[in-house]
């Protein structure tokens, strides 16, 4: 009885993830197909006779120098997110200040506030400081992350105060404290934190719409809207696109994807 439930089980989680997995199969197959393929009755999906003229086409686009912008700003916008978050973080967590409490409530209530509020503010700053139609201009912003910080603070809260007080009586300065024992004992919600960042900047759409101008700086979710308008009756050039701005987000789940689950089982193991 036991082992007929497991069949089952495996069986509806296999005919789930091939749902799921339907669009992306279609979306790489469609990349790889001549535009008369794909307007077929029915549309030619099976994985033969693939071509790479639609990559081509969108390499005469200009299409790759808007991957390199996106790759430019989100990896930045990670890295820095991840900085800050990682600094205030243990700052809340194992450090003693007046007001600490009442900064991390203040830092907790911006969460509640809509980020379509923020943007206008948020661009009359970009301007002033000259940072309009600029790359820079989209990483800065994404510093200010009050879920990476309140994230942090949570797993940091988790970590044993007797290793730094340990490692304080050792003689370790502090900075050796944060980068040799908080930092490695954090990398699993640094990597859940660092998915989460990379795939909100990535997709950031409307914030990249309203502060960049210049076509030289676009973004993949910009080309990828202009490409819908400019080639919409060529879906192989679309489907490549989409594919080509997949990529780095499947590469970065991958990669981390261990820290990712390690991160969610220690968090619901320790709460």
């Amino acid at each position: 009885m036991y082992f007929g439930l497991k069949v089952i089980q495996r069986l509806l989680l296999s005919l789930l993830l091939a749902i799921a997995m339907l669009p992306v199969y279609v979306m790489t197959v469609g990349s790889l197909k001549g535009n008369s393929a794909l307007f077929q009755i029915p549309p030619d999906i099976l994985p033969f006779a693939f071509t790479l003229e639609n990559f081509k086409s969108l390499y005469g686009m200009k299409v790759f120098q808007w991957f390199s912008n996106s790759v430019i700003v989100s990896g930045l916008s990670t890295i820095l997110t991840l900085f800050v978050a990682c600094c205030a973080g243990y700052s809340f967590a194992k450090k003693n200040y007046p007001g600490k409490n009442i900064i991390f409530v203040i830092l907790l209530a911006t969460m509640m506030i809509p980020r379509q509020i923020l943007m206008v503010p948020t661009f009359v700053l970009m301007r002033k400081i000259g940072l309009y139609d600029s790359l820079f201009g989209l990483i800065l912003p994404a510093a200010a992350a009050p879920f990476g910080v309140f994230l942090m603070k949570q797993f940091m809260q988790t970590l044993p105060n007797e290793l730094i007080e340990s490692s304080i009586i050792d003689g370790c300065s502090e900075i050796k404290i944060f980068c040799n024992i908080v930092i490695p004992l954090s990398k699993p919600a640094i990597g859940a934190l660092a998915i989460f960042v990379f795939m909100a900047s990535w997709n950031d759409f409307m914030w990249q719409l309203i502060l960049l101008t210049s076509r030289a700086r676009w973004t993949m979710p910009l080309a990828l809207a202009n490409l819908m308008q400019e080639k919409i009756s060529f879906v192989g050039y679309q489907m490549a696109g989409a594919a080509m701005a997949s990529l780095p987000m499947i590469a970065i789940f991958l990669g981390f994807q261990s820290y990712f689950i390690k991160g969610i089982t220690v968090g619901a193991i320790k709460g």
